[in-house]
């Protein structure tokens, strides 16, 4: 891909923040797969780093640089000090949720429903820009519930810009925070990508990252085309094989990563992984769709699904796997 005219940012692919999906273990699978993407942890909120186990929260693997922390919550003083956390604990970018919909997140008075608080996130923006020296964005949504007017987004976006915030990722749907599970909330608001560049249109310095609905090369290639960067979710945990070909149309790689070398250190990974007690269950968990449409892939998740096998605890099981997999298609293609 060499179309002069897409832009060139730190933010061109990223990895979305999803909850249950990208903790340390599938951000450092995806860092084999793709090794210049933008990775965002699961959303933390600041009472988890406040009250809870600091470390199991922030603790990651050097090699997933460019790692960015994503936070929820609303209380500048409680963000700004977890911003100050994940500055000491080596993370490249802060990133405040302001689109999350689900009903937790609401009875905390964050996530999406801070997009009709813009000052307040402008406070909560300014309060970790005064404690970091990392870059703090802002992941939101285009509007809230049925009102698909872009009004509040410009609202909140203008006020984010005068508060010196130079990173908008945006989900381009709507967040319903009433009647709609998050589930939903990802497929039911209708994708609205013209009203998404009218943020780039607005503030042409911005850097201005799409999310939603990218899900594969030539999605990715065609939002290049307006936006500064993409941001793909749950393509890249379903066919986490995608990464690797954006990461080769992007140009930030010659050629596809040799499966065999990212077997051999997902598998040392694991290793130590199990050694600190993580089961291998988990371990294997962002590694089942890796295989999607290639020959014998059913056999690739059964192998890595089946829970008697796995725990064992023994590496050799996802070693055993791929061999197997790979004798498969020998047969196959023999």
């Amino acid at each position: 891909m060499t179309d002069e005219s897409i832009p060139i940012s730190p933010w061109q692919l990223c990895v979305a923040p999803m909850i249950d999906v990208t903790d340390r273990h599938c951000r450092y699978f995806h860092r084999l797969l793709a090794p210049k993407a933008r990775l965002y942890t699961e959303m933390i909120t600041t009472s988890a780093l406040q009250h809870g186990d600091i470390s199991r929260h922030l603790d990651f693997d050097s090699a997933e640089h460019p790692v960015a922390l994503q936070l929820g919550g609303s209380d500048p003083a409680a963000l700004a000090y977890c911003a100050k956390l994940g500055e000491k604990w080596g993370f490249d970018e802060i990133n405040l949720n302001c689109g999350c919909p689900s009903e937790r997140v609401q009875k905390g008075d964050f996530g999406a429903r801070l997009m009709r608080q813009p000052r307040l996130v402008a406070d909560a923006i300014k309060a970790m820009q005064d404690a970091v020296s990392l870059p703090v964005t802002v992941k939101h949504r285009l509007g809230l519930d049925y009102d698909e007017s872009i009004h509040l987004m410009t609202e909140f976006v203008s006020v984010l810009y005068d508060t010196g915030c130079r990173v908008f990722i945006a989900h381009a749907r709507n967040a319903v925070l009433a009647g709609l599970t998050p589930r939903d909330n990802r497929e039911v608001p209708p994708l609205r990508y013209a009203d998404a560049a009218h943020i780039k249109t607005q503030f042409p310095d911005a850097t201005v990252v799409l999310n939603g609905g990218l899900i594969d090369v030539q999605s990715c290639h065609q939002a290049l085309k307006t936006f500064d960067g993409v941001m793909l979710g749950r393509a890249a945990w379903h066919n986490p094989g995608c990464l690797s070909e954006l990461s080769v149309a992007l140009n930030h790689e010659t050629s596809m990563p040799d499966a065999d070398q990212v077997i051999q250190f997902y598998a040392r990974y694991c290793e130590s992984q199990v050694r600190q007690g993580v089961p291998l269950r988990v371990l294997v968990r962002p590694l089942l769709g890796w295989m999607q449409g290639i020959p014998g892939s059913r056999f690739w998740r059964r192998a890595l699904s089946d829970q008697k096998t796995l725990s064992s605890e023994d590496v050799n099981v996802l070693i055993d796997a791929w061999q197997n997999l790979k004798n498969y298609q020998n047969l196959v293609f023999d």
